[in-house]
């Protein structure tokens, strides 16, 4: 079995299939011997059509395979169908540009065992000439990760990648990071160019969200208010880069139109790169960049949400600052109060965000809040007559 990274012998895909009385494969152009793969990387491809995460990770193998074979790397990939009839797999095969072996569930049955497979999709990356290793059983992920960077799908490929993503994360050129061979430059919502170039210097905010995610258009809000006040008022080096997680390219237009910051263009693969990189599993989310390149915070939502400009340059330095600043107005207030538009006693109270029920304006950090019901008071808001308690 390819288990654990152990070298697979040269002829033991090719006895399985002599076992199995198979001495053909087929493809589109015809029947292909079994003695023709002999050289060549092989990936056997488990998967079906009644697989909807099958469907999902054909067109992104098959963008790889073109890829490889473009480039003349010795790439071949081999169908194996668990398809509940030959229809079926027909239909599941008729745009494919590898082989497959001849449709039979006791032919996949056996394979599937063999190779250890437990659910589809799985891409398992075999070498007939002795000196390949197997990525792990299941390569699925190394694909959906790097693409055609993934081959030839060996565990020191695995590390080489991860290294890389490691140490982009940590930090280095910001034109590394945002930018590749066929694109140097960022997008403006009225669609400008801007140079990756001009970033350098500046703290840069890299912000994953999208229109149709609520949470991601409240944090927009909030994320403009800090960004207006940080470039416009004070005149800080700071950029934001938008990395879209919308369904389509009009409603990514759309929502650009809605932020005064930069963004990567629409389906280029540096936003999913940088989703990789940076581990984003939800959104929204901001990590941020340093002028040295260098990652400041991965936690960069909650720092403007708490702190909006405040917080810049988003240093976990800049953070305890604003937290003993806090702490020291916080002792210049008494613990309770009795204010006469209330009828309960209002204890102080470190508050995230609120809207103040006297003035009716948001407020931020202390407030004096009530334990019975949703009532809250900014400090400056509490009457002049108050009383102590």
């Amino acid at each position: 079995m390819a288990q654990n990274g152990e070298f697979i012998e040269e002829n033991e895909f090719m006895k399985i299939l002599a076992s199995l009385g198979v001495e053909f494969l087929n493809s589109s152009c015809g029947k292909v011997h079994r003695n023709k793969l002999a050289g060549k990387i092989l990936c056997l491809y488990f998967s079906a059509n009644w697989c909807k995460p099958c469907k999902t990770f054909t067109p992104q193998l098959l963008h790889l395979y073109n890829s490889l074979k473009n480039n003349g790397k010795k790439l071949e990939i081999i169908l194996i169908s668990s398809d509940r009839d030959e229809n079926a797999y027909k239909e599941h095969y008729k745009d494919m540009p590898w082989l497959t072996v001849p449709y039979d569930l006791n032919i996949y049955r056996q394979l599937a065992e063999q190779f250890n497979v437990k659910q589809i999709p799985a891409l398992i990356p075999l070498s007939l000439d002795g000196n390949g290793k197997s990525s792990e059983d299941d390569c699925v992920s190394l694909v959906e990760d790097y693409g055609s960077d993934a081959y030839p799908f060996t565990k020191g490929r695995r590390d080489e990648l991860k290294a890389l993503d490691e140490r982009q994360r940590r930090g280095g050129e910001i034109e590394e990071l945002l930018a590749h061979k066929g694109r140097n430059y960022l997008i403006s919502r009225d669609g400008k160019k801007i140079r990756v170039s001009e970033l350098k210097g500046k703290t840069v905010g890299l912000y994953f969200g999208a229109h149709w995610c609520p949470p991601s258009r409240t944090f927009t809000a909030q994320l403009v208010d800090c960004y207006t006040e940080l470039v416009t008022t004070l005149n800080q080096p700071f950029e934001v880069v938008f990395a879209s997680a919308d369904r389509d390219k009009d409603e990514s237009i759309h929502t650009l139109s809605t932020m005064p910051w930069l963004a990567v263009p629409y389906d280029d693969k540096t936003t999913h790169d940088l989703k990789r990189i940076f581990d984003i599993t939800r959104i929204p989310s901001l990590v941020v960049i340093g002028p040295d390149g260098k990652t400041v915070t991965a936690n960069g939502r909650d720092m403007v949400s708490l702190y909006g400009a405040m917080a810049f340059p988003f240093t976990k330095e800049r953070i305890s600052e604003i937290e003993a600043a806090l702490r020291k107005d916080g002792e210049r207030l008494p613990d309770q109060v009795q204010d006469p538009r209330h009828v309960h006693e209002l204890k102080l109270d470190m508050a995230k965000v609120y809207v103040c029920d006297a003035c009716k304006k948001r407020g931020r950090f202390w407030a004096f809040s009530c334990d019975v019901c949703d009532y809250d008071l900014h400090p400056t808001c509490v009457e002049d007559g108050f009383q102590a308690c």
